[in-house]
């Protein structure tokens, strides 16, 4: 037979204290004596005592779970950032429920009605859009939602990115400041906002200087596309000197094709890629490429929605962090810049 669950009575009776003093003890923020935490922790210890975090959430009006919705997994930079915010939010006492979802509004907009059903307190979704139809109705819910790196105008919605058309801007400026001619960008997604805002960027910048791109294609942030544009890049009598590739995640396969085809990274074509993703630093790709502030975009991120939760008239805010262009080996470094 199922043993029966250990109720707080059951506790309050073996630590001597009161019930309420109980629930002070498991609810976070909440005040209570050492002496009094420690007799509690000791007697719930004992009994096998678990506190009924929904149960407390019905009484309370607020769950303290946090919905982290992600849509790119296999892009280094994703996991990297959702463990940053899954230890921040736990550091602030919350809880939190991670969703994988397509790169699409109407995917997303299924997976984010699932989310408040869920009763979370607030959503942060990470490169994903979502309709204006939905961000009005999680407004009206009192569901704070924030978009990490994908920006979005729209009621009720807030987001923090970098700064990507100034990224865009800095990678362009190096590789002009590096003597390249035949500078060409395979763009991330031009359906993102992140994909768009690097590219405006990078054309601007090339516009200042009075040039034209070799070629400018969407890589759709997919490193099979990347691939296959490098490849096509390659092909005939004229190739680029130099490709800005729209994130880390396909500027590698973008190196890879270019070894395939007999030339070295760095030295036969200077390649500049977006994120600084661990894998970026690695020996075997020494990726020059604009850092994305991961840890100031995740505190910026954290704060945003839990200020939007614990005030309901919170402004919505669009926070947009500029990054650091990392140099090494893959692209060639212009007279007096130093790594």
């Amino acid at each position: 037979m199922a043993k029966e669950k250990v109720t707080s009575a059951e506790v309050a009776a073996l630590a001597g204290v009161s019930q309420s003093a109980v629930s002070r003890v498991f609810t976070p923020g909440a005040s209570a004596s050492a002496k009094t935490v420690e007799k509690v922790r000791k007697a719930a210890e004992q009994l096998g005592y678990r506190p009924n975090v929904l149960a407390r959430a019905m009484v309370s009006g607020r769950s303290r779970i946090i919905g982290l919705v992600v849509a790119y997994l296999e892009n280094q930079f994703y996991p990297v950032a959702l463990e940053m915010l899954s230890n921040a939010l736990q550091k602030r006492g919350y809880h939190i429920l991670i969703f994988t979802a397509p790169n699409s509004t109407d995917g997303v907009d299924g997976l984010l009605e699932e989310l408040m059903d869920y009763q979370v307190d607030g959503i942060i979704a990470a490169s994903v859009s979502m309709s204006s139809d939905l961000a009005a109705r999680a407004q009206r819910a009192g569901i704070p939602v924030v978009l990490f790196n994908r920006g979005q105008d729209g009621p009720g919605l807030s987001h923090v990115t970098s700064a990507n058309v100034e990224g865009g801007r800095k990678v362009a400026e190096f590789l002009i400041a590096g003597g390249h001619e035949r500078i060409a960008h395979i763009a991330g997604w031009q359906g993102s906002s992140t994909g768009r805002d690097r590219q405006a960027g990078f054309l601007a910048a090339m516009r200042a200087a009075g040039k034209r791109p070799f070629a400018t294609v969407d890589g759709m942030y997919s490193r099979e596309v990347a691939a296959a544009c490098a490849r096509q890049l390659l092909q005939g009598g004229t190739r680029p000197d130099a490709i800005f590739v729209g994130n880390d995640h396909m500027a590698f396969a973008v190196m890879d094709v270019i070894r395939d085809q007999g030339l070295v990274p760095g030295q036969d074509i200077s390649v500049v890629g977006y994120d600084d993703v661990p894998l970026a630093s690695w020996g075997a790709y020494r990726l020059t490429t604009l850092r994305q502030p991961v840890n100031r975009m995740v505190e910026a991120a954290v704060d945003l929605v839990l200020r939007q939760i614990e005030e309901r008239d919170a402004a919505q805010d669009h926070i947009e962090i500029e990054g650091e262009l990392i140099l090494r080996s893959s692209a060639r470094i212009p007279e007096g810049w130093t790594k």
